[in-house]
């Protein structure tokens, strides 16, 4: 079993059509059908059930999917270890972050690494499922919410960073120098849609307090969510440093929230088994080091 068949395979799995499939490695159909025959000829057992039209995945073929991850990330682990052996500083560094972090926070420390290292390609893909990512090893890296321990991850943490609420200058609340969670239950606000991760923290603290926000427009988008604020369509409760980039806006004023107050928890993550080269143990030393500052060395 060869790590191009396990490439056919996945391509297969992926789109569930062996055409698409096809075109996708550039290769023909007949082909593709060809050496996934083969493929389960030397495994014993069919992979795929091809009803009419439709292919469905069979039991084996969900394993193998499992392990054949981890064979093709093994592959890229051994080519990346002896490209930077041989070339020193370059590759490609796969990172997964919150939207929120990406849009506002990481830019300045991109362009750092950039400067420090310009032949390492840098790919932040912006995703509210970053475990997800780091475990399909579609990503070296992920910064997400922490989650609960898990063997196959190394996770650290990076800090702690509470709610704040952001209105609008003309606001009757812009005036106060902190609001509770209750006097927020009939003010009109603009959040994410329910099942995003930040909307999800917050109504979790509400429920607990027997509390239920009220939303005028959802949108999965901060910068949608800054914009209708600074329009004064509603407020809405985000992370307190989403404006750390732009601290000098008069068009929007931050709160801090007393009592219950909702907080998120973000930590590095990244596959306990795959090669860290030295480009990427450079870029996550220093997003351990940026959140640190962020946060005031605050690790949770």
């Amino acid at each position: 079993m060869d790590n191009r068949n396990i490439q056919y395979f996945m391509a297969v799995y992926e789109h569930l059509h062996f055409t698409k499939a096809a075109e996708s490695l550039g290769i023909s159909q007949p082909t593709l059908s060809q050496q996934i025959r083969i493929l389960e000829a030397e495994l014993g057992t069919p992979l795929f059930d091809r009803i009419g039209k439709k292919v469905a995945v069979t039991e084996a073929g969900r394993l193998l999917r499992l392990y054949g991850m981890k064979m093709l990330q093994a592959e890229r682990d051994a080519k990346s270890a002896i490209k930077e052996l041989l070339s020193g500083n370059r590759g490609t560094v796969r990172l997964a972050v919150l939207p929120s972090d990406l849009d506002f926070q990481l830019v300045p420390l991109f362009i750092q690494f950039n400067s420090t290292y310009p032949d390492i390609q840098l790919q932040a893909i912006s995703t509210i499922q970053v475990q997800e990512e780091v475990l399909s090893h579609r990503v070296d890296f992920g910064i997400g919410l922490q989650c609960s321990s898990d063997r196959r991850l190394i996770q650290i943490p990076l800090g702690s960073e509470p709610y704040y609420l952001f209105v609008h200058p003309s606001s009757e609340l812009a005036g106060r120098k902190f609001v509770t969670l209750q006097q927020l239950e009939r003010h009109s606000l603009v959040m994410y849609p329910r099942g995003f991760l930040g909307r999800d923290l917050v109504d979790e603290v509400c429920r607990d307090e027997g509390l239920s926000l009220t939303t005028v427009m959802e949108t999965s988008s901060a910068t949608s969510l800054l914009q209708l604020v600074s329009a004064g369509v509603g407020a809405t409760i985000q992370p307190k440093g989403l404006l750390s980039q732009s601290p000098e806006r008069t068009d929007i004023v931050s709160i801090p929230i007393t009592g219950p107050t909702p907080m998120r928890h973000l930590e590095l993550m990244y596959c306990a088994d795959r090669f860290i080269g030295s480009s990427q143990q450079q870029l996550t030393n220093w997003l351990i080091e940026f959140f640190q500052q962020r946060y005031g060395g605050q690790l949770r």
